[in-house]
């Protein structure tokens, strides 16, 4: 069944336009509210967080009139990361929290988060409910005028989200003498990220965390690594940590300037939780667009990759399944079931610091864990009213082909963009030339259908 306000990660889009505008949102947090208040005899409660977009100003306001209308309670809880409303929902016995962002987009673009009472992210089957709610008739749902809601503001939540993440960190380890540079993005970790790794004993070198409404994302954070890159050589840095909007993300560089991506974070936690005995299933849970040769490593080391669909969420539903306790995406949001339920980027950075105060090596000897296969990800734009490229006859034909091309040793993966009129094409193998050719000649099918 098609959604038409949901996509991989909630619902998003340009601010003040639909489903990003004040009338939308307002009728999104009447239908979750009349969702998760289904029980008169008690009361109910949402937290709700934002990022630092200007955005956000609109949106909050909306969605707490549409809980408060269904009876909810709000606790509003300020700029503060994705994984902070995971982690309060669950402490704070709320019925199901929310965060505003559009993740590592623009400032003009903003989005919706939604967890449930667990803190977990929300599945296909009530994502599509709360749309069916959204279509409908809300007026049965509200509430009467003296069981309206309230709201009120958690002024101690960035503390609480600091002491938990630091919890996280192993006993008697320090950060003292290690030099680390942490871009923020201007985003909703700019003042907990540097917090936690100054409290944990780090000197911290701290770029992007001014944010204004407009600049987060904005030539810094996950999507912009460079400045970590360039920070880390000037400064003499042990570690370049680089978060996204809403800091569930996290790219890393080494002493030398080399980028760290979620592949290589995931493989170095994977064989270092293996080492102390904590990885669970021996098994790391990653996404179709991990690379092969992280896959092969971690045979070798006797770890097996289950793959899910891309999306934090399907990786985490897999995590469940089988009861592991470590899984992510390559574009470095990493899940730590023994801690949350949901990536997190202070978290991940804060494990892979564990692996270097552990062994007291350096991050380019120990956070390479494999040796990439070359990879092509080129997106092609497409028509959303015209027909499905995919369906076209002629580009089966270019997939099948590039796949016959690559054989075992190498792979294709077509998948559309849950967010973007867009196909994401990715071919990966040893033969850097074949890998690229692969690409283009689907890109060009996919163009001429």
């Amino acid at each position: 069944m098609s959604r038409k306000y949901f996509g991989t990660d909630g619902i998003r889009g340009k601010a003040n336009e639909n489903p990003m505008d004040a009338q939308t949102i307002l009728r999104v947090g009447m239908a979750a509210g009349a969702y998760f208040s289904k029980d008169p005899k008690r009361s109910h409660r949402v937290v709700i967080g934002k990022d630092t977009r200007l955005s956000g100003y609109l949106l909050e306001p909306a969605l707490t009139s549409g809980f408060i209308s269904m009876g909810m309670n709000v606790t509003l809880v300020g700029p503060i990361p994705t994984p902070a409303i995971s982690m309060l929902t669950r402490s704070l016995r709320a019925d199901m929290g929310v965060m505003i962002s559009a993740s590592h987009n623009a400032y003009h673009d903003n989005g919706i988060k939604f967890f449930d009472g667990r803190g977990n992210k929300l599945s296909d089957e009530v994502e599509q409910e709360i749309e069916a709610m959204m279509e409908g008739d809300l007026t049965s749902y509200l509430a009467p005028s003296d069981k309206l809601g309230r709201a009120h503001r958690l002024d101690d939540a960035q503390g609480r989200y600091i002491e938990y993440v630091k919890a996280t960190f192993p006993r008697r380890c320090r950060l003292d003498g290690l030099k680390i540079v942490i871009d923020c993005a201007n985003g909703a970790g700019y003042k907990l990220g540097p917090t936690i790794l100054w409290e944990l004993g780090a000197e911290v070198v701290i770029l992007a965390n001014k944010p204004d409404g407009f600049n987060i994302n904005k030539a810094c954070g996950s999507m912009h690594p460079e400045s970590i890159q360039e920070a880390v050589l000037e400064h003499g840095a042990d570690l370049g940590i680089a978060l996204d909007g809403d800091a569930d993300r996290v790219i890393l560089c080494d002493e030398k300037g080399q980028l760290i991506d979620g592949d290589q974070l995931m493989g170095a936690i994977a064989l270092y939780f293996k080492e102390r005995d904590v990885l669970s299933g021996n098994a790391l849970v990653a996404t179709v667009m991990s690379n092969i040769g992280l896959e092969k490593m971690l045979k070798n080391n006797g770890i097996e990759l289950i793959r899910a669909n891309v999306g934090d969420r399907y990786v985490i539903e897999k995590m469940r399944e089988g009861g592991y306790n470590l899984g992510g995406e390559q574009s470095g949001h990493i899940i730590f079931g023994d801690y949350t339920t949901t990536g997190d980027g202070i978290l991940a950075a804060l494990q892979a610091l564990a692996i270097l105060v552990t062994h007291q090596k350096p991050a380019s000897e120990l956070l390479h864990s494999f040796t990439p296969y070359p990879q092509t990800l080129k997106n092609v734009s497409y028509n959303k009213n015209g027909k499905d490229p995919l369906d076209k006859l002629s580009v089966q034909e270019a997939i099948k082909s590039g796949e016959d091309t690559l054989g075992d040793g190498g792979r294709v993966l077509i998948r559309k963009s849950g967010t973007e009129p867009l196909i994401r094409v990715m071919t990966e193998s040893e033969d850097t030339k074949l890998t690229e050719q692969v690409a283009n000649t689907i890109i060009e099918a996919i163009k001429s259908s």
